[in-house]
């Protein structure tokens, strides 16, 4: 590298080196020397020597230039790569937890059950075991279509955002955290119908749903959701806000990374990674969600979709 970068310098020095030795042969006591009388009395050695400088000075800058913007490229790169592994270390930690707690509990309900024949108890057992593998099964199902997002072919068809919004209400009035909790939906949008969006309709029942459904599970009894819709050109924007327990500082950098779960959300029912999925949803509709919160006061999520493909 010291050995590339040394003969770099000596090249973009060369123009200098050239114009030194033509104002030195020009200035020698055997060499003929020519005056150029235009309006600057100049001798053609010096004109040599300072157009050899500054072309080398100038080349020198150029490169200097260069190899600060690839050096900064680089730091840039492995910085995104030491991100990208961590984040990749995370996920594998959190998968690990995620996996390990439904298969100790299978374990345990199998050895519990070569112990104890009791009908009873075995009926318990089981049901305890059922819900042990619907959780696994909904975290598989979870990763497959995360995955299977990333290379899906979407088709980018008129969706009617206001008759979508409605049936996930009408949905959510099923949630068992609705009855549960007694909670109030509300439903706000612009006096005029919303315009169609282009998209995968599934797609976005399923991104709408899981931050309805997100609300319904963490907020506490009697409180109050709020899906809001509106235009702001270009974008059609959907909010889903919530009065619950919001989200500390910790957790808000993260909680779109696949498995994570904030400390409000540990222990809750699911697969950790509805909120992922909404964003690789948004991304792949050229849209975006982005969240705000504060502690003990409440959630805001928010789509914008683009009107335009």
């Amino acid at each position: 590298m010291r050995l590339r970068r040394g003969l770099v310098v000596i090249g973009l020095s060369l123009p200098f080196w050239v114009g030194l030795v033509l104002f030195i042969l020009f200035h020698s006591k055997g060499a003929v020397g020519t005056v150029l009388n235009i309006r600057i009395r100049i001798d053609p050695g010096s004109l040599a020597l300072t157009a050899g400088t500054l072309l080398a000075l100038l080349l020198l800058g150029f490169w200097i230039a260069h190899e600060r913007i690839e050096r900064r490229a680089q730091r840039v790169q492995a910085q995104i790569h030491r991100e990208a592994a961590q984040m990749r270390r995370r996920f594998l930690s959190q998968l690990d937890h995620e996996l390990k707690n439904p298969l100790t509990a299978l374990r345990a309900e199998i050895a519990y059950l070569s112990d104890d024949q009791q009908v009873e108890n075995y009926a318990q057992a089981m049901s305890d075991m059922s819900v042990q593998v619907e959780r696994l099964g909904r975290l598989v199902t979870d990763l497959r279509k995360l995955a299977e997002l990333e290379e899906l072919e979407i088709d980018l068809l008129p969706v009617n955002m206001g008759e979508l919004l409605k049936e996930i209400m009408e949905a959510a009035q099923g949630h068992p955290g609705y009855e549960a909790r007694k909670v109030q939906l509300l439903f706000l949008q612009d006096p005029w119908p919303l315009p169609s969006v282009p998209g995968d309709r599934g797609l976005l029942w399923l991104a709408c749903y899981n931050l309805l459904d997100n609300a319904l599970k963490f907020t506490p009894e009697g409180a109050m959701i709020e899906v809001r819709a509106f235009e702001v050109p270009p974008w059609l924007v959907v909010e889903v806000a919530d009065n619950g327990p919001g989200i500390s500082e910790d957790d808000l950098p993260h909680i779109f990374e696949e498995l994570y779960r904030g400390v409000n959300a540990r222990g809750a029912p699911g697969s950790g990674l509805g909120l992922a999925l909404v964003r690789a949803i948004m991304i792949r509709h050229a849209g975006s969600v982005t969240v705000r919160s504060r502690p003990e006061q409440g959630t805001v999520f928010t789509l914008r979709l683009p009107l335009h493909p």
